[in-house]
């Protein structure tokens, strides 16, 4: 399959769409992170993650079309009277990366609860610009394993799928900046933003279980459908919409009985 035929074009919008629609958990934890650094480097550090990202992408997909049975096959075996699991490449790294948003999403809702972070937004501006560019870089990476996979799927043409890679990036790299200016001036999403940031991580955890086939005293870890993942994040919204519409109109019966 070459580029310029129809097959080429029509798989590479394939592959565009497919990068844009399983990209919004990315974007979602870019921009939560880059709230993490002072506010005169947050666009620096958002453009420079995903540069980085870019590169980082570019090789991983080489890397995998070059070593496609080692990320996929399991290495190991371990089975024992409560834990079952065969680890693979891919495995691994969907639950380490799905470990690590669990861990920011529950360490920046312990931040925002904390007394001393009242009003302080999602976390203290304090984290290291660096630290949060190579944050930023290496999650891109991992949400965007399955969609490499995927891309292996649909054509071999490494080109193609090298094409589909940037040109997504350079639409997650106009897009960062309109998401995390919406969270600023609309403060009240950042609790609703770290939830779903939160069930990212669930889902990536329970991705990564099932692609190691995790075992827990017998009962198999299965993965969430991005079905049902879509189906919780639109509860999630349409809940928060409406406790603040009644939020406000308690308000307002109040202001009137006083």
């Amino acid at each position: 399959m070459t580029l310029f035929s129809a097959a080429g074009l029509s798989t590479l919008l394939m592959l565009i769409l497919l990068q844009a629609v399983l990209g919004f958990d990315n974007l979602l934890y870019i921009s939560m992170e880059s709230q993490r650094v002072a506010e005169r480097d947050r666009a620096r550090v958002r453009r420079q993650g995903i540069l980085l990202a870019l590169v980082l992408r570019i090789v991983l997909l080489f890397v995998v079309t070059q070593a496609i049975g080692y990320f996929a096959e399991p290495f190991w075996t371990l089975d024992t009277e409560w834990l079952h699991l065969k680890p693979s490449g891919h495995s691994l790294i969907v639950l380490v990366g799905g470990g690590f948003v669990l861990y920011t999403a529950v360490k920046a809702i312990w931040h925002m609860l904390a007394p001393h972070e009242v009003g302080g937004g999602i976390a203290a501006a304090t984290a290291d610009p660096k630290r949060a560019v190579l944050r930023i870089a290496v999650m891109n990476v991992v949400f965007s394993f399955d969609s490499i996979l995927g891309a292996l799927a649909l054509t071999d043409s490494f080109a193609i799928m090298a094409i589909s890679v940037v040109v997504s990036s350079l639409m997650m790299l106009w897009l960062a900046d309109h998401v995390s200016t919406f969270l600023q001036k609309n403060r009240m999403y950042e609790v609703l933003g770290l939830f779903v940031l939160l069930i990212v991580g669930v889902m990536l955890v329970s991705e990564g279980g099932h692609l190691a086939h995790v075992e827990l005293f017998g009962h198999p870890v299965e993965a969430m459908s991005k079905s049902t993942f879509y189906f919780v994040i639109a509860v999630l919204v349409i809940v928060d919409l409406v406790q603040g519409r009644y939020q406000k109109k308690l308000l307002s019966e109040s202001a009137k009985g006083g």
